[in-house]
Parts: structure tokens; C-alpha cells; sequence
């Protein structure tokens, strides 16, 4: 019988990547091996669209009565009952709206806005998806209340109607009783934090808003040495109705001076805008001067009748004995600040244009006229809203 060859060796093939180890083996029996489950996945995945659907619907329908908060707040959008528009000119209408839910935390919100220093909030435009910020007009200084915000948490915002600003077109063919979202508030200035005396307010159109609601924090609960000037630079007449302007530079630093800051106490120029019919933003301004006398003045400049707001304008302020006396007081400098508001083109003049910096829009460097007057190295800051 002839020997039996030797044994073939048996080859292995081992998997290239070993199973997890299972955390439960059964000691009796081995388990089968996993089987692979399509519809499992397909489960998975059906349920993740569902979700993300839902959290899109959620967040932005402006219809579901979960999508929004009662409260202002600057992560979701707040419901507001839009209860009037007050035509301040042929373009421009001051709003009021009202929060849709009686909601008493709203005054919190807004005194501690007032708090902070100059603020906006963003209004949604549903349609399209997108948001503006616009800047809150101050409660009446002659009004009732807490002196933070009408008694049924109304706000008050100047709006002009541009022709091509999707937002502001939507905002202004609302009928009153129409629901509008905004978000905020958001800081955009900590003007009572950085503790400023003297402000500069160069204001172009609608921009007025914030210097007023700049005047009305600087003095709110100032302590009787902060100074401000404002420079409104209007393109017709309607949008200023009434206002006379309390300085001029017209004649010089003397002339300016003469009827101007630190010595203006109402004088024949405030008193000339009382004779007159004034819009709303011109009485508030108004009511903001009678309430701070010597303390606030404002300048009026109108293209339609040849008045430009200009280099002489600006040196009038930053410049002179006074303006270096008040540095010197107590021999303690004073902090000074110039805030720039309005149209894009209308700030890139005065300071130079914004910046866009990681998806984020940032200051830029000073550049326009305010560049070239060096007004940083007279001991101006100066910043962009």
C-alpha cells in the first residue's frame, strides 16, 4: 500500500478589519453574523429629511405660532403689530409697532438696551428671506412712563421708502394691522460705556435716527459736562421742516462760536424753529434741546437750497479755544467721539467705507474727509454706524 502523501497545509483568510467586539456573547450559542439592512437606513434618512424640514418650517414660516418668541430677543424673531405709519415726508414715515403678545418682559429689554448704549433691531422680509436693521426712535422726553418706552411696549422707527430696498418697500405697503418679525436688539454703539463727553453726530438723511437716540442716552443720565453737536444733512427742505440750524459756520470759527456751543442757551435759532411747523424728528429734537439746555445744538444742511456740509462745518466743532479749553478742564482730557450715519456713499465721504472681514462687517480704516482733517491726531475717535 502506498504511503499517503503528506497533509496540504489549510490557508486562513483572515478579514482586514475585525468586527467590533459584541458587548453581550451568549456563552451557549455563537450568534449569526449581522445582516446588512437597507430599508434600516433608508428609515434613517427619511427621518433626518422629516426632521430638518420641520426645523426650516419651524424657524423661518412666519405663520407658525411656535417659530417665534413672545420677548425680543436677538436670536429669533419676535411678532410686532404694525399700528400706524405717521408721514414725516413725501419718503419717509415714522412706524409704530407694538409686540403682537402683551408681554411686560419687552420693557426689560428695552431699558436694558437704553442701558447699553445705541441699538437697532432687524426686520424680516418673509418673502424673500432677508433682514435690515433699523434704529428705534427714543420715547417722548415729555412723555409719561418709565421714560424707556410707551406704556404698551410701541416702538418708534423713521423709515424711509427707497426704490430700490426690498425691505423698506415691503415695510412701507403693509396696511397698519399687519404683522411684522424683528430680531435685537444689538448693540451698535456702547456710548454710555465708553464713557464720551463731547460727541459729533454727522447725520445724512434718515440717519437722524440715531443721533436722536444718541442724545438721548448721552443726557439721560449724563452728569452735566457731556456736549453734543449735531451735523444733519438733508436732500429737501420736507425732510427737516422746521429745523433752524443753532450754530453756523458760514462765517468762520469766530461766527460759529459766537451763537454756538458752550454759549447757546435757545437762543434766536432755536427760537425761530418754534414759529415754524415742525415734522416729528424736528420736534423731538426740539423737546431733547429744551430738556438739555447749552448742551445739545443741531445744524441744519439742505442740498436742494445750496447748503453742503462740508470741511468748514466740521473744523467749526473739532477746532478753536473753547473746544481746547473744555480738553484742559480739571486737567483731565475728555473723551471725544464723531459717529457717521447714513446712506453708504454718505459715510464713505465723511469716514471712508466699511469693510467686510470673514463674513462680518467691520470698521475700515478712517479715510474720507474726516481722514484728511487728521481728527484722530486732534483727539477725535471716530466711528461708523
Amino acid at each position: 500500500m502506498p504511503p499517503l502523501p503528506p497533509p496540504r497545509p489549510i490557508a486562513l483568510r483572515l478579514p482586514l478589519r475585525l468586527p467590533p467586539a459584541r458587548r453581550h456573547v451568549s456563552s451557549t450559542s455563537s450568534s449569526p453574523p449581522p445582516k446588512h439592512r437597507p430599508y434600516l437606513r433608508l428609515t434613517v434618512i427619511t427621518a433626518l429629511a422629516a426632521s430638518l424640514g420641520f426645523y426650516i418650517r419651524h424657524t423661518y414660516s412666519p405663520s407658525s405660532s411656535s417659530s417665534s418668541s413672545t420677548t425680543l430677543n436677538p436670536y429669533t424673531f419676535t411678532p410686532y403689530t404694525l399700528l400706524s405709519k405717521t408721514p414725516v415726508s413725501s419718503t419717509s414715515s415714522i412706524f409704530t409697532l407694538r409686540p403682537l403678545h402683551d408681554n411686560k418682559a419687552n420693557s426689560t429689554v428695552y431699558t436694558t438696551a437704553w442701558h447699553r448704549g445705541l441699538w437697532s433691531v432687524t426686520f424680516k422680509q418673509p418673502q424673500l428671506q432677508i433682514g435690515r436693521d433699523y434704529t428705534p426712535l427714543p420715547p417722548s422726553v415729555s412723555g409719561d412712563g418709565d421714560g424707556d418706552g410707551d406704556d404698551d411696549g410701541a416702538l418708534h422707527f423713521l423709515i424711509r421708502k427707497d426704490p430700490y430696498g426690498e425691505v423698506s418697500g415691503y415695510l412701507h405697503n403693509l396696511p397698519p394691522g399687519a404683522t411684522v418679525e424683528m430680531r435685537g436688539p444689538q448693540v451698535d454703539y456702547a456710548l454710555k460705556g465708553d464713557g464720551v463727553e463731547e460727541v459729533l453726530f454727522i447725520a445724512g438723511g434718515t440717519g437722524i435716527a440715531p443721533a436722536v437716540q444718541a442724545a438721548y442716552v448721552l443726557f439721560r443720565e449724563g452728569r452735566g459736562k457731556e456736549r453734543m453737536h449735531i451735523l444733519w444733512a438733508c436732500r429737501g427742505r420736507e425732510d427737516c421742516e422746521g429745523g433752524v440750524s443753532d450754530c453756523s459756520a458760514k462765517g468762520g470759527a469766530g461766527g460759529w462760536w459766537r451763537r454756538g456751543f458752550w454759549s447757546w442757551g435757545g437762543g434766536e435759532g432755536g427760537e425761530a424753529g418754534q414759529k415754524q411747523k415742525q415734522n416729528l424728528v424736528v420736534r423731538q429734537l426740539e423737546e431733547l434741546k429744551a430738556a438739555n439746555p447749552g448742551s445739545l445744538t443741531v445744524d441744519y444742511f439742505v442740498d436742494e437750497e445750496g447748503s453742503l456740509l462740508g470741511r468748514d462745518a466740521v473744523l467749526a466743532f473739532t477746532e478753536g479755544k473753547r473746544m481746547q479749553q473744555s480738553d484742559s478742564d480739571g486737567g483731565k482730557k475728555k473723551k471725544k467721539v464723531i459717529l457717521v450715519s447714513g446712506p453708504d456713499g454718505f459715510v464713505s465721504y465723511l469716514a471712508g467705507p466699511k469693510v467686510w472681514r470673514d463674513g462680518v462687517e467691520a470698521q475700515g480704516p478712517l479715510g474720507g474727509l474726516l481722514g484728511r482733517l487728521d481728527v484722530r491726531g486732534r483727539g477725535w475717535s471716530v466711528w461708523k454706524l
